[in-house]
């Protein structure tokens, strides 16, 4: 009976991913080769849940009842024997993630949809040794998957437009806010949006303009607390196109129009300097408690989550 969400990875957000299947009553198999791995994740997956309880946003039983939807394995013909929707979610290589398509495509019925959770390589590209790429789609979940709705459906040079759909349908079922992506291009959605944010708060740092700290500041106390449910589009058409454009025609010839990342970064990283994983980047990490700023972004997210509304299902 094919039944079951196939996750191909057990990652971070593998592990993630499972979750929120799970916790829209889909038996889940959880694949790795390895057994360690797999036992790790098993711990990995009960945290993500256990922390979703601690939450508030599901009821102990809701979260043992996923629990037990989601069964790892290894053997990946078995587990092939029992999906109906294949999400893969292994490391972030195109060729590795070719062979998986090439595998999964190869053991599987015509109609089953292989989905891909890349967060930058082209869907297009994924599938070119598929024999069916009409059934793949990018399904970009945002880190932590478990927690942030957004999933972006990119629909790639072959893919059925009409599977986007249905997939939509799906996502939204599991609680998530899908959107479709109708072109298969670098950044998808969202990602090309923080490139642009990201790129002009580098080149304020980097022109003198002000500190990082004060960058990060003016976006998380100003404009981020509107986002949630204040979208750039909805303040252009509640300030008016005459004033959003007048700003443009003014702002955009002074902000960066870079096509490569800024020398900032060459600086740093001929430094040794990698961010938090060196321990110094913008800021430096042995001032700074990543786990404590992790905790109160998800602690945000939750609140935010509360405060929209977007808990579609969830008990």
């Amino acid at each position: 009976m094919r039944d079951s969400v196939l996750i191909f990875g057990s990652g971070t957000m593998g592990c993630a991913i499972s979750c929120c299947a799970a916790l829209a009553n889909n038996p889940v198999i959880l694949y790795d080769k390895s057994d360690q791995v797999l036992e790790k994740a098993v711990s990995r997956v009960h945290e993500n849940l256990n922390d979703l309880c601690n939450y508030g946003l599901y009821s102990p039983e809701k979260i043992d009842e996923a629990k037990k939807l989601i069964r790892t394995s290894n053997d990946i013909e078995e587990a092939c024997g029992k999906t109906k929707l294949v999400i893969e979610a292994v490391f972030e290589n195109l060729e590795i993630k070719q062979e998986v398509f090439r595998l999964l495509d190869e053991m599987l019925p015509a109609e089953i949809p292989i989905l891909s959770n890349t967060s930058g390589l082209r869907i297009s590209d994924i599938a070119l040794k598929t024999k069916h790429p009409e059934r793949t789609l990018t399904a970009h979940f945002w880190l932590p998957a478990h927690l942030i709705p957004l999933v972006e459906i990119v629909i790639g040079d072959k893919s059925d437009p009409k599977l986007a759909e249905e997939m939509k349908e799906i996502l939204t079922s599991w609680g998530k806010a899908p959107v479709i992506v109708n072109r298969d291009l670098p950044g998808q959605l969202a990602n090309r949006i923080l490139q642009a944010v990201i790129r002009e708060a580098v080149n304020i740092v980097e022109i003198g303009l002000a500190s990082p700290e004060d960058v990060d500041t003016a976006i998380k106390m100003g404009m981020a607390l509107r986002f949630p449910v204040w979208g750039p589009l909805e303040h252009v058409d509640a300030v008016g196109m005459d004033i959003c454009s007048s700003v443009q025609n003014t702002v955009l010839p002074e902000i960066s129009g870079r096509t490569t990342a800024s020398p900032l970064f060459d600086k740093f990283l001929k430094n040794g300097d990698m961010g938090y994983k060196t321990g110094k980047g913008f800021y430096d990490w042995s001032q700074k408690d990543m786990d404590a700023l992790v905790k109160k972004r998800n602690d945000f997210i939750v609140h935010a989550l509360k405060k929209i509304g977007s808990n579609n299902g969830r008990q």
